[in-house]
């Protein structure tokens, strides 16, 4: 008795009027399975999933390629999910007074120019530690673009060798 009012009282156990579901099991799960209540091993076979798309850091080529590129950088924020990477403030010590913090954002998973966004500011602090920060436009910027598209391109190469369908008759 008490299960049964710990799961009426979870939402988990729905009574449902019989008048209103069909009889036939095949016609419930094809419902089910339009409205999204369901998986379906034709899906899961195909990596459908349920129309979710998992694409992980490790197996991204953009996202590889830039922290590779910004590794001599100390990082800040780095959020796959969300399509970030930001490092903090760095000095290179030529100038004590300026330093830069490079902001890339990711549009596309795709090796495309516009699929990545790249934002370098500026930050110049006078004697008395009073700092002004001002977005810059800069060669660093497509210098930047341009070499992580390039890394990007030699990690895909490098992932399709990798995935390169063999015949039946190459198995032999």
């Amino acid at each position: 008795m008490a299960i049964f009012s710990f799961l009426l009282s979870c939402g988990i156990y729905k009574p449902v009027d019989a008048r209103k579901v069909s009889p036939n099991s095949k016609e419930r799960v094809k419902k089910n399975l339009e409205e999204g209540k369901g998986m379906s091993i034709g899906k899961m076979m195909k990596g459908g999933g349920g129309g979710t798309n998992y694409q992980f850091a490790s197996s991204n080529p953009m996202w590889r390629a830039t922290l590779e590129i910004l590794d001599f950088l100390p990082l800040s924020n780095v959020d796959y999910s969300g399509g970030i990477v930001t490092t903090d403030w760095y000095n290179e010590g030529t100038s004590l007074d300026e330093s830069i913090k490079i902001t890339v954002r990711f549009l596309t998973n795709e090796i495309r120019s516009d699929g990545i966004r790249i934002i370098v500011h500026k930050k110049r602090c006078n004697v008395e530690q009073s700092c002004k920060i001002s977005k810059i436009s800069s060669a660093i910027e497509q210098e930047l673009q341009v070499a992580i598209l390039k890394k990007a391109v030699i990690y895909e190469r490098e992932y399709n060798k990798g995935k390169k369908k063999f015949s039946r008759g190459e198995l032999k």
